[in-house]
C-alpha cells in the first residue's frame, strides 16, 4: 500500500469538493508527530486544524476512552443520559468567562454549536438578525456559512444564504483596518440596513481562523459588548479554534476581560472526538423550548469521556502557561527570520499564545500577497518532512497549531524544517 494508490482510491471514491491538502495517508501518530503508509515521519504543525492541543493519542485520553469502550458507546443523551454528560456541562460552566449561572449543550461538529448558537439567541431576544465579520468562519452548514465571512471556497455556488446576517470588516491593522473603520462600519450598518433591535448577536472570533489569524483587539471587544448591553444584542464568541489553551488563557477572549454571553466551542475540546459545546447564560441556554436543541449523537460517551481527560490533562500539564512559552519561541524565531534581507516575504507576524501566524508577500514594501509562495512552501515543507497549514483571505498565510505537548526541540526542528524551506524558495 502506498500513498499514491490510495490518493487514485480516494479520487475514484471522494467527491473533489472534500479536500486532500497533501497525499499523505497517516497510518500512525504519537504526541506531535505522525507516520504514513510508507513508513515516512512527519512533525505535525497543524494538529488536525486546531484539534490536538493535547497531541496524538494522549496515554490520558486513551485510557479515559478504554474504559469508557468497555461500558457502553451510545444511548443518546436525550433518551438515556449519563454521567460524563453531565460532569462535563458543569465543567465548562466553571471554566468559560463569567460568574453567573449557565448551562451548556453538546453537539458533534463546531458548525452545530453555531447553528445552535443562533437558534438560542433567535429564541431568547425574538429577533431575526445576526451580524458577523468579514473573514470569519464559523462552519460549512447553511447559516454558518451565512455568517462565514469568505466566499471561496466556503460558499461558491452553495447560495442563495438564510436572510439577516450581516458583515462588518474585522481589524487589521497589517492592511489598514483599524477597529474605529470595524465600528463605524457596525454604525453605518445600524443605520442603512438593520435597526439595532432587530439584532438578535453579534458574532466574533477573538482570533480569527480561517481568515489569517488576525486578532481582535480588546479595545473591539469591549465596545461590542458595551453596543450589545446597550442594544439587548447577545454577543456570541466563537472559540472554536482559539479554545483550551491554545492562546495562552484556556479561552482567547479572557485576554480582553471580556465576558461573552454565548460561546461556541469544539475541535481541542475532545482531543480529536468529534464534540462541540455551547456554553451561556442560564436563562438565554433555557430560551428553546424542550426539544429545540440536541442531536442524536450530541454528546457522545466517548467524547465526553475524552474532554474530561483532556481538561485534565490541560490542567495537570499546565498547558496554559505551556502555550505562552511556546508561543514566544515560534514568534522569535519568526521574527528573527523576517530581520534577514533574504527573507523579505516575510510581511507580518501575528497572534496570541501558540496559535501564531506569520503572512508572506511578495515584496515587504509592497504588502502584495504571496499565495503561490505559501503554497509552495506548505508542499515543500511537507517534502521535507513537516505538515503546515495556510489560512487568510488572500491564501498567504501560514499558520502555527502544534500540539501544546511537543517538546522544544521537535518544535525547533519543525521552525528549521520552515525556514530552510523558505530560503529555498525565495533563492529559487
Amino acid at each position: 500500500m502506498s500513498n499514491q494508490s490510495l490518493h487514485a482510491r480516494r479520487d475514484a471514491a471522494v467527491p473533489r469538493g472534500i479536500s486532500a491538502m497533501l497525499p499523505v495517508y497517516v497510518e500512525r501518530a504519537e504526541n506531535a508527530e505522525m507516520w504514513d503508509v510508507e513508513g515516512r515521519r512527519f512533525i505535525d504543525f497543524a494538529g488536525g486544524i486546531a484539534v490536538l492541543n493535547t497531541g496524538h493519542r494522549h496515554p490520558k485520553v486513551v485510557e479515559a476512552v478504554k474504559k469508557q469502550l468497555d461500558s457502553f458507546t451510545h444511548t443518546c443523551a436525550m433518551v438515556t443520559p449519563y454521567e460524563s454528560f453531565v460532569a462535563l456541562a458543569e465543567r465548562l460552566n466553571t471554566l468559560t468567562p463569567g460568574d453567573h449561572a449557565k448551562k451548556t449543550a453538546f453537539f458533534t461538529t463546531g458548525a452545530e454549536a453555531v447553528e445552535n448558537a443562533v437558534k438560542v439567541a433567535r429564541a431568547y431576544t425574538g429577533r431575526p438578525a445576526v451580524i458577523a465579520f468579514a473573514g470569519g468562519f464559523h462552519g460549512r452548514t447553511l447559516m454558518a456559512m451565512a455568517l462565514t465571512g469568505k466566499v471561496a471556497p466556503y460558499k461558491t455556488g452553495f447560495g442563495p444564504f438564510p436572510s439577516d446576517v450581516y458583515h462588518v470588516p474585522f481589524p487589521n491593522a497589517y492592511r489598514g483596518i483599524s477597529v474605529a473603520d470595524s465600528l463605524k462600519a457596525l454604525d453605518t450598518l445600524f443605520k442603512s440596513d438593520v435597526e439595532p433591535s432587530r439584532v438578535a448577536a453579534i458574532f466574533i472570533e477573538p482570533v480569527q481562523g480561517e481568515g489569517g489569524f488576525n486578532v481582535a483587539p480588546p479595545e473591539l471587544l469591549a465596545e461590542l459588548r458595551r453596543i450589545c448591553d446597550q442594544h439587548g444584542i447577545l454577543l456570541v464568541v466563537d472559540e472554536i479554534q482559539t479554545g483550551f489553551a491554545r492562546t495562552g488563557k484556556m479561552f482567547a477572549v479572557e485576554h480582553a476581560g471580556v465576558v461573552p454571553d454565548l460561546m461556541t466551542m469544539a475541535k481541542s475540546l475532545a482531543g480529536g472526538f468529534p464534540l462541540s459545546a455551547l456554553t451561556g447564560r442560564a436563562e438565554m441556554m433555557d430560551a428553546p423550548v424542550v426539544g429545540g436543541l440536541g442531536g442524536t449523537y450530541a454528546g457522545n460517551p466517548l467524547a465526553t469521556t475524552a474532554a474530561l481527560a483532556v481538561l485534565d490533562v490541560i490542567e495537570e500539564e499546565k498547558l496554559v502557561e505551556r502555550s505562552v512559552t511556546l508561543g514566544k519561541r515560534i514568534t522569535d524565531r519568526f521574527e528573527a527570520m523576517a530581520k534577514r534581507n533574504t527573507l523579505n516575504v516575510i510581511g507580518d507576524i501575528r497572534g496570541l499564545g501558540a496559535m501564531v501566524a506569520m503572512e508572506l508577500v511578495k515584496d515587504r514594501g509592497t504588502k502584495e500577497p504571496a499565495p503561490e509562495l505559501t503554497k509552495a512552501l506548505v508542499m515543500k515543507a511537507a517534502d521535507k518532512g513537516l505538515v503546515l497549514l495556510s489560512c487568510g483571505t488572500y491564501g498567504n498565510v501560514i499558520r502555527i497549531l502544534v500540539p501544546l505537548t511537543a517538546s522544544d526541540a521537535l518544535v525547533d526542528e519543525g521552525l528549521d524544517i520552515i525556514e530552510k524551506a523558505l530560503e529555498e524558495l525565495v533563492a529559487a
